[in-house]
Parts: structure tokens; sequence; C-alpha cells
């Protein structure tokens, strides 16, 4: 599996982040792993990580629905507003216990890559990885 350089969890459930963080630095897949509570943290984080560039940057953002202060679709919405050269560089997957048909119309319209029903897997992280950034080794 490909390692990446960093990783974000955007999360309001510690334990949610507790176990993602757990299996993310079980398969060794990013060499550095942000964890925000809610979508400003995350915000506030890409801007400290990102500008100017760095391998700190997130690649790959695993970002929850619903969230206080600042929901997942929330998140989005600011995030479609940063440069464009920024936003390419980054995937977003959303992970999520809603699958409201108006959910997920919304999400659709944002830029997200993908929508995966919690809770994260092996196998789904897997997946989220070699589709997007190459082959996933059989472990």
């Amino acid at each position: 599996m490909p390692q990446l350089s960093s990783i974000m969890l955007v999360d309001d459930d510690t334990t949610t982040n507790f176990l993602n963080e757990t299996l993310i630095k079980r398969l060794g897949i990013a060499q550095h792993l942000h964890v925000a509570e809610n979508g400003a943290e995350a915000l506030q984080t890409l801007h400290q990580t990102c500008v100017p560039p760095s391998n700190s940057c997130p690649n790959l953002i695993l970002l929850d629905m619903k969230m206080p202060i600042m929901s997942g679709i929330e998140f989005l919405e600011a995030y479609a507003q940063l440069p464009l050269a920024r936003q390419q560089s980054i995937v977003i997957v959303m992970l999520t216990t809603s699958m409201l048909p108006s959910d997920m119309e919304r999400v659709q319209q944002l830029p997200v890559a993908g929508v995966l029903n919690k809770p994260l897997t092996k196998e789904k992280l897997q997946a989220v990885v070699a589709e997007h950034f190459g082959e996933v080794s059989a472990s």
C-alpha cells in the first residue's frame, strides 16, 4: 500500500477518531496524521499545513457529515472557496451514518471524492487509497 504524506480525520466523536487513528497507524499508510473535531478546526489545520504547501498538508481527508460548530457539508462549502490548485491536491471522503437522500444530494454537489458508511474498516480504507493513490498490496 502506498504511504501518503498526511491524512486528516475530521469527526466530533473522540472514540471514532481514536479507532480510525489506530487503524491508519496500524496500516502504516501516513507519515503525518491530523485530527480535527469539527469543520472549523479542519479548515484551520489546512491553513496551517498547506500555506505554503508542505508534506504535512493532507493528501486525504476523512470527513464526518454531522458535527457541531461546522458540519462536514459546511466544511465542504468553505473548502470549495479555496484556490482550485489546493483543492485538486486533496482527496476528501465523507464518512457518515446518514444516508438521507437530501444529504447525499447536497454532498454530490460539493468537492468530495466519495461517501462511505461508518465505521471505517481496513478494506474501505485500502479501497480509497487504491482508487485515489495507487495499488494496494495484499496484507
